[in-house]
């Protein structure tokens, strides 16, 4: 069975009133940056935080009694096991989600809050799913893949149905893929509703197999690497998607792990949108200047899912910032007497410059004696007002080593 417009239609019913009709965002900043028009689908937005209701919902709703009273299973890099774990609550279905030992502590905690049995297994995504067929094979359950079923990609498939109602004018949908389910069900719907609308799937770079199996004509494995982008870390698409994507999906691109940070950052700093590193995919691609877009362009980024660790959103809006020289490392050796430091700190004060952390360093920098190191880490407006601190400095008496470590 091949998935039709006809199966996303039903969808369509299916889940109405189940699932959020998420906005599409204009884009100012990236519209410019592209000299096009730009916008985003918040899926981030989704109950459940991603796209993954959708097709969990569309697949068990469909489900005999029997067939939920004895439970349904899946494996899961974070968003499908909510989104199955959501869909099993509502259609008043047990749940058994396997994930990874490596998932997001967020994920685990929310799929757990939906009333799931949580199982930690393996290191991937992969590994997951092969304990979950065992699982499946002892009790009996009822499987639902994340990407590898018509009626799940019939469903994820409504958000092109949206995307073609909501943007008529769109001309080029950038969509994040792993196992390749959401862009194969959003290309037929949008193919179908916008003829000449071009569809471009992205992968991170870390973890993609589509080029390549596509190249073999068969699902093949790659080389797992490590990726904050969990949610499309799919080593193998399935025989079924794979064969999806290579007639509906125009072109296929990688992001590197630190465009994906840039694409997080975009999306919080210029949207407001808390999204993922798999959702930001798409958002990556076109900042990174990927995907082939014209000034005429209409350009739909879909973000895939907002459910990212606290700490590691943390962690890529600083990494970030240093990249871009807003934070500086300077190095000064002082006379070690009473006033030095606070010397120091009043000129990089007066220069409106903060300071973030400050370290006082004798023996291991062998300075010296009577004179002290201080390592100091500024936040600064941008590499140019770094430079005006620098030369105020010096102009003291100071001497500066400044280490900026970011691509300035």
């Amino acid at each position: 069975m091949s998935v039709t417009i006809s199966d996303i239609e039903n969808a369509r019913e299916r889940v109405k009133g189940i699932v959020n009709r998420t906005p599409l965002v204009p884009d100012r900043i990236l519209s410019d940056r592209l000299g096009c028009e730009a916008f985003l689908k918040a899926e981030s937005l989704q109950r459940g935080g991603s796209f993954k209701l959708r097709g969990a919902f569309n697949r068990i709703s469909q489900l005999s009694d029997e067939e939920k009273n004895v439970g349904v299973i899946a494996a899961s890099a974070g968003n499908h096991a909510q989104g199955v774990a959501l869909a099993a609550k509502l259609n008043g279905a047990k749940a058994t989600i396997v994930l990874p030992e490596t998932a997001p502590l967020t994920k685990i905690a929310a799929t757990r809050s939906h009333g799931a049995d949580v199982v930690l297994a393996g290191m991937t995504f992969d590994e997951a799913v092969d304990h979950s067929r065992k699982l499946q094979a002892e009790h009996g359950y009822v499987y639902v893949h994340a990407f590898d079923d018509d009626l799940v990609i019939a469903g994820q498939g409504t958000i092109g149905f949206e995307i073609a109602e909501d943007l008529p004018q769109v001309t080029h949908i950038v969509v994040p893929i792993g196992g390749g389910g959401i862009i194969s069900g959003i290309a037929i719907a949008a193919k179908h509703l916008i003829p000449g609308v071009k569809v471009t799937g992205v992968q991170a770079a870390n973890v993609a197999p589509v080029k390549a199996s596509i190249e073999a004509g068969k699902p093949v494995d790659i080389t797992y690497k490590p990726t904050i982008a969990d949610g499309i870390a799919i080593k193998r698409p399935a025989e079924r998607t794979l064969a999806l994507m290579k007639d509906f999906v125009d072109d296929f691109v990688t992001v590197t792990e630190e465009e994906i940070a840039e694409g997080i950052f975009h999306c919080a700093q210029n949207d407001r949108l808390v999204v993922e590193g798999a959702g930001a995919a798409g958002v990556a691609a076109l900042l990174a200047g990927k995907v082939d877009v014209k000034p005429d362009d209409t350009v739909c980024a879909v973000l895939c899912g907002g459910n990212i660790d606290g700490n590691v959103l943390a962690r890529v809006i600083e990494q970030v910032l240093v990249r871009r020289g807003r934070y500086v490392i300077f190095k000064v050796l002082v006379p070690d007497r009473p006033g030095s430091l606070a010397r120091m700190l009043d000129i990089i004060a007066e220069c409106r410059a903060n300071v973030i952390e400050v370290y006082h360093q004798r023996a291991i920098w062998l300075a010296p004696l009577g004179s002290v190191g201080i390592e100091t880490i500024l936040e600064v407006r941008d590499p140019d007002h770094a430079l005006e601190v620098k030369d105020r400095l010096e102009q003291a008496g100071i001497k500066v080593e400044h280490e900026h470590p970011g691509d300035w």
